[in-house]
């Protein structure tokens, strides 16, 4: 255990010195404008919450937190990469499951700290927009939740396309290139469902906004595709990054 923190802390000073906190700004900044933006229904009730929320998540699930799922992964093995680093990390006594870990982890913390900036984000249309009654802290909460949980897969995904290539842009253009068809996939109820770049958006967005595509899939489902892929995908890292040559 204290060997995992110990790689755990290193790879968070990493991070620390890094630019990559202006990339969890922009998306809870437009997703803001966004939700400005967003039309919502007269009186501006509690029956306002799900559209803003579902305005404000269109953005910041269908693409920002997929592409931050492959960026940051990218962005952490980039230094072990340049200039023989993992022969310097890896003849260390720490186990190669501990750092594989330990960098899903920091990862998965970064997409932790967007969806809370999101959160934020989100208080503050809603009292721009003036939309009065009781906070909604469950419908909130479950979808900022399902958000994240939904990531798992692609950060498991991209960390283990980010250890094979040497290349910074290689996995993350992968990346880019498997979200983008978001934009059509996202309204298919056949294919929507099992895409893996599709799973963050449909988890945020609250039950019954949508009759069309695969907006309406039960939370159930959503949670048997998502475990599943990630438990495929995180399996094959570790074992590819364990017999790994350095």
């Amino acid at each position: 255990m204290r060997t995992f923190l110990n790689v755990l802390a290193a790879e968070r000073l990493k991070m620390a010195r890094s630019r990559v906190w202006l990339v969890l700004l922009a998306s809870p900044a437009l997703s803001a404008l966004i939700g400005v933006l967003v039309d919502l229904p007269d009186g501006l009730d509690a029956s306002a919450w799900p559209l803003l929320i579902s305005g404000m998540s269109m953005l910041h699930g269908l693409l920002f937190l997929p592409i931050m799922s492959g960026l940051f992964p990218s962005f952490l093995c980039r230094y072990e990469h340049t200039g023989g680093g993992w022969k310097q990390l890896l003849v260390l006594p720490v186990s190669r499951s501990a750092v594989y870990m330990a960098k899903f982890t920091v990862v998965l913390g970064l997409l932790a700290i967007s969806q809370l900036l999101f959160l934020a984000a989100l208080l503050i249309v809603a009292q721009v927009q003036g939309i009065s009654g009781p906070l909604p802290w469950g419908m909130i909460a479950t979808s900022l939740l399902g958000g994240l949980i939904a990531c798992l897969p692609l950060v498991a995904l991209q960390m283990g396309v980010s250890l094979v290539w040497t290349s910074f842009a290689a996995p993350l253009a992968v990346n880019v290139s498997l979200t983008i068809p978001n934009l059509l996939i996202i309204n298919s109820s056949k294919i929507g469902p099992y895409y893996p770049w599709a799973q963050p958006l449909l988890a945020m967005m609250p039950r019954g906004q949508a009759d069309y595509g695969a907006f309406n899939l039960p939370y159930e489902s959503l949670l048997i595709t998502v475990l599943g892929s990630f438990l495929l995908f995180l399996a094959a890292g570790i074992l590819y990054f364990r017999r790994k040559a350095v």
